[in-house]
């Protein structure tokens, strides 16, 4: 079994434009007084981390791993979640999604910027020594997820097999370097659940590249089994976000969450130990079935404070991880192997 690597922390929440969060060198200090022994990068943020630089220039990529080491951290993994967006997006969103990508880019070169950013991040992460990218899937059939209009014959099928085409160069592209692309399983992407995750695997021929960042919180507000999932998926689980969330439906709102704000909700993301998740049960099925990455902290909560969410996150993840065993716990009793003894005890000499 392995010791989960961690606690790192994913800097998409906290980067801003004051200090210390407007700069890498400045940000992962903070991240290190904090406790944090990892970054995870966001790599759409320019004062953070130029994306093409990395995928084309080693130096770069030494100079960025030197910076996160000098402060004592290692990077867990690189993130394109924004441009993972946008590998697929239904036109509903079109002008939503806009901001994702630079200016005066129409939907269809949205979408190819997107995929040369994965291309990159994929060039970027070898160069880097990682072996896991953090990323989304984007959706085609978002829009459809509940049945009703009655959705057409072979409406869903096309939306993945259009999404398996998409992804299945850019897979490639990840397996050329030997690095694992784990989708964030996320609602708003149509992969967002085992099901859907399989039914994608299906259109990419099972490829060894896609694979799933797990975050439980999402399982919460969707109310599904998120320690089964483990139980299910474990061989596929490359990332990993520690997130806390709950869920309280009322009379009035459920799932759905009525088009309410992020307070109101029944189900809504909270700061790590302020929400329903067992973890404990999470880290010991990690352990179990020898999950090789970090535990990364992902900040969402509509109460706390960021920088109070950030303290309190590096020592709640430190006490959830296991140092795991190397040895059985009735080793002290154990008398070796014997051929012959074993055939006596089963009565068959």
């Amino acid at each position: 079994m392995k010791t989960i690597k961690g606690p790192g922390i994913f800097l998409a929440q906290f980067a801003g434009d004051a200090a210390p969060f407007n700069t890498l060198a400045e940000i992962t200090k903070w991240a290190a007084k904090l406790g944090f022994v990892g970054v995870q990068i966001p790599t759409w943020d320019k004062r953070l981390f130029d994306l093409q630089r990395a995928a084309e220039s080693q130096e770069y990529c030494d100079e960025i791993l030197g910076t996160v080491r000098a402060a004592g951290l290692e990077v867990t993994e690189l993130s394109t979640h924004l441009q993972g967006q946008l590998v697929a997006t239904h036109p509903a969103y079109d002008t939503m999604y806009a901001d994702f990508a630079p200016a005066g880019l129409d939907a269809k070169a949205r979408q190819s910027w997107a995929v040369q950013q994965l291309h990159w991040a994929a060039k970027a992460s070898w160069r880097m020594g990682l072996t896991a990218h953090a990323t989304f899937s984007g959706a085609l059939a978002w829009p459809f997820f509940y049945p009703w209009p009655q959705r057409p014959a072979g409406l869903v099928e096309e939306a993945f097999a259009e999404l398996g085409r998409r992804w299945l160069p850019i897979l490639n592209a990840f397996d050329e370097v030997g690095v694992d692309a784990c989708f964030e399983l996320h609602p708003g992407e149509d992969l967002h659940d085992g099901a859907t995750f399989e039914r994608f695997l299906d259109e990419v021929e099972g490829h060894k590249r896609a694979n799933i960042l797990y975050d439980p919180s999402h399982y919460v507000l969707q109310q599904a089994d998120y320690l089964g999932f483990i139980d299910l998926y474990h061989e596929r689980i490359r990332a990993f976000h520690v997130k806390d969330a709950e869920y309280n439906p009322t009379a009035k709102s459920g799932v759905y969450g009525s088009y309410l704000p992020w307070i109101e909700r029944p189900g809504r993301f909270r700061s790590l130990g302020d929400g329903q998740v067992d973890f404990s049960g999470i880290f010991s099925k990690m352990a179990q079935y020898d999950y090789p990455g970090w535990a990364v902290m992902e900040w969402e909560c509509a109460i706390k404070h960021p920088e109070q969410g950030a303290a309190e996150g590096a020592p709640f993840i430190q006490k959830h991880i296991i140092r795991v065993t190397d040895k059985a716990f009735d080793d002290f009793v154990g008398a070796g192997s014997d051929k012959e003894k074993n055939r006596r005890i089963l009565g068959l000499d």
